[in-house]
């Protein structure tokens, strides 16, 4: 936790507590059902806590957003954020079922209640956010075409990547040209060297009023 308050020095003690509580939990289900590796293990709050943490550095989501997590695996980003969130909405979606069961333990032994847990294919979510959310889960142009279902004029998308994303970049605006690309370098933000090559990406959409 002390990376976490490092970065985050205003966290309500109530949600740090909860916060506090994600380490053993996952280590936990991660003895029953591997869904972190074990070397990730060793840098919890940094390479999973901290990382999906890093989108409130851009983005403050309020009482009146929904906020979808595709691709959630484990919960990540979507615990973290709707711990930090509480009044926000979170719907934290995943085809494998295995990976949904620790996210629905951990979701309960929280007692967060503002989230929903969904074992299904992301592209099947046909209910509109306000925000889709994913980590390294695949190409930006793949998310945005998968989850139009799930978009209005005015949804945003944030995505956790890595490396460099110019072709990304470039297939995707090829085929959304209403839509801005904004690049966020996380080295920027965080000291650690996990963070080096580590970014942020926000999609919206240049039409929206």
């Amino acid at each position: 936790m002390e990376i976490i308050n490092k970065y985050f020095t205003d966290i309500p003690k109530d949600q740090a507590d909860l916060l506090a509580k994600l380490l053993p939990l996952y280590e936990e289900w991660n003895s029953k059902i591997n869904v972190i590796s074990r070397k990730d293990m060793d840098q919890f709050y940094c390479n999973h806590v901290l990382h999906s943490l890093s989108i409130a550095r851009i983005a403050s989501f309020t009482e009146n957003d929904t906020v979808l997590d595709i691709g959630t695996g484990g919960g990540f980003p979507g615990i973290p954020l709707a711990i930090l969130f509480p009044k926000t909405q979170f719907t934290l979606v995943d085809s494998i079922l295995k990976k949904t069961k620790v996210v629905v333990g951990v979701m309960e032994a929280l007692g967060l209640e503002n989230v929903t847990v969904v074992n299904d294919r992301f592209e099947n979510i046909q209910t509109p956010y306000s925000y889709i959310l994913s980590r390294a889960v695949a190409p930006a142009l793949k998310l945005v075409t998968m989850t139009k279902q799930a978009m209005t004029a005015d949804t945003k998308h944030i995505f956790i990547k890595g490396g460099d994303l110019g072709e990304e970049k470039r297939e995707l605006l090829a085929k959304y040209k209403s839509l801005r690309w904004n690049e966020v370098e996380l080295k920027d933000h965080f000291d650690e060297e996990f963070f080096e090559t580590k970014k942020l990406v926000t999609l919206s959409n240049t039409l929206s009023k």
